[in-house]
């Protein structure tokens, strides 16, 4: 009776640690692939990003290497054509003013390059294409931009610049097509290890309990997931909107 009581408690204990070891283990595992499934989310999301810059940089050497050129063309002879045709006052006017159209789509042609794809970005780094992306939303809109940029030790990843360029720019956006913001601040702050980009507009706000997510938010939200990066923005009605970047490098 004794040997049997012995043998049934040591089965009971060895089952109770089997059953803890396996239950360890099952947690292993489902952690384990918790992370692959969410570093294939990862590599999805930096295919899918990769593409769009990768068609960004198409889009924007399409545009320069084609249009612009047969736009400058157009503009060169429509030049010559004013200057053969000076004695007639009909034509004259009408040469000059589709010369004047021509310049002006030239100019936005060089926009919508620099917003595709900034030169400054590529050439410079982040700092600086921050630094002249508030001077530019500011000539645009008339909205008073106050920019605040830490001199940065060197150049970062390209996708690190790439995304909170990005970034910025939809928040941007944001707060000029919806927001009805008359001042802006942007600050790029150097951390010990990191960096920091704070975005504030005096704005009409919203109610964040309320709003549905959209697009450009989520959108903004899946780049920093993908440079493991945090986005916190915060909101109240009349009292404009706020957002703050942290990454850790």
């Amino acid at each position: 009776m004794i040997i049997g009581t012995l043998v049934v408690v040591i089965l009971v204990v060895f089952l109770f640690f089997f059953v803890i070891i396996y239950q360890r283990k099952m947690l292993t595992n489902q952690v384990a692939i918790q992370k692959l499934q969410k570093e294939k989310q990862r590599e999805l999301l930096n295919a899918v990003f990769e593409t769009q810059e990768s068609e960004r940089k198409r889009l924007s050497e399409d545009l320069h290497d084609s249009v612009g050129q047969v736009l400058s063309a157009i503009k060169l002879n429509l030049y010559r054509l004013n200057t053969l045709g000076a004695e007639n006052n009909t034509m004259s006017p009408v040469i000059e003013d589709t010369r004047a159209l021509a310049e002006e789509c030239i100019l936005e042609i060089r926009n919508i390059i620099q917003n595709v794809l900034p030169p400054l970005l590529t050439d410079f780094g982040l700092g600086e294409a921050l630094a002249d992306l508030c001077a530019k939303m500011q000539s645009a809109t008339g909205i008073q931009v106050e920019c605040k940029i830490d001199a940065l030790p060197g150049r970062y990843e390209p996708i690190i610049e790439v995304t909170l360029y990005r970034i910025v720019q939809e928040l941007f956006g944001n707060a000029t097509k919806h927001a009805q913001a008359s001042e802006i601040k942007v600050s790029l702050i150097r951390q010990e290890g990191g960096l920091e980009i704070y975005f504030k507009d005096n704005g009409i706000g919203f109610n964040k309990n309320e709003a549905k997510p959209g697009f450009g938010l989520k959108n903004m939200q899946s780049r920093m997931q993908l440079i493991k990066g945090e986005l916190e923005i915060t909101s109240e009605p009349g009292k404009g909107t706020a957002a703050f970047i942290t990454l850790k490098i």
